[in-house]
């Protein structure tokens, strides 16, 4: 085994470990309420708040990452990506749509909002709820993680479209998702919403939408910068064979 695929696989168990204990803790501890999903306050209980399906999908990505170092295939970026395993591929595909995506969103607008005021995005009150160790892996390490395993392993992209396409999606599923909860409950998730006039809401929904194409755009630019000596050892192979045929 390659000295790399020795630390990614180090690094793979590591991180799934640490996702899969906080979320239990965040399921089995971190109650508010009672009888609703995970039992936080409020219609929708936790399934309410994007920082909560995030963890469970970097729970979740991490998970098939580490089964597919051990029973998939990593065909790196110097070879075509036709020879995948299926698990390699939807590794692949969640990655670059939706776990660095909303990953890198929810860590970015976090602490964007918290920066401006704490109130706006987590309230004072939370601090007594969820322990500082808990919210640094919900809205800090999620980020420095996705960036040392893109580092680490290469990730081969779908099309631009169809991934924006997935990426976008997600974003008009969640937000359909939380203005239901304000009609169905007259509960605005986020406070930052709350103080907002309907102008107001919907020229900020519309950044939020055009900043998670942008991350998509700038995690497909990073993929492409941290292995282009790979790939232009493909493209010349490829290059080669077709003068061949010729």
């Amino acid at each position: 085994m390659k000295t790399r695929d020795a630390v990614s696989g180090g690094f793979y168990l590591s991180v799934v470990g640490m996702y899969i204990y906080s979320l239990w803790y965040n399921i089995a501890f971190i109650t508010k309420g009672a009888d609703n999903l995970f039992s936080y306050d409020g219609y929708g209980g936790k399934f309410k708040y994007l920082t909560f399906w995030n963890h469970v999908l970097q729970t979740l990505y991490f998970c098939i990452c580490v089964v597919n170092a051990f029973a998939g295939s990593d065909i790196p970026a110097s070879k075509h990506p036709r020879n995948r395993s299926g698990l390699q591929w939807f590794r692949d595909i969640l990655h670059a749509t939706l776990a660095f995506p909303v990953g890198m969103f929810v860590v970015s607008t976090f602490w964007a909002l918290y920066a401006v005021d704490r109130e706006l995005v987590y309230p004072r009150e939370l601090d007594a709820l969820i322990p500082p160790w808990l919210n640094h892996v919900m809205h800090t390490t999620v980020l420095p993680l996705l960036l040392v395993e893109k580092y680490l392993v290469y990730h081969h992209h779908p099309r631009r479209h169809n991934g924006i396409f997935i990426l976008s999606a997600f974003a008009l599923l969640y937000l359909a998702w939380i203005l239901w909860i304000a009609f169905a409950a007259d509960l605005w998730v986020y406070p930052v919403l709350r103080v907002m006039q309907n102008h107001e809401r919907a020229i900020f929904i519309m950044f939020l939408l055009m900043f998670f194409i942008s991350i998509y755009l700038l995690g497909e630019a990073l993929t492409k910068f941290l292995w282009r000596k790979e790939k232009a050892a493909l493209n010349a192979a490829l290059s080669a064979a077709s003068k061949k045929k010729k």
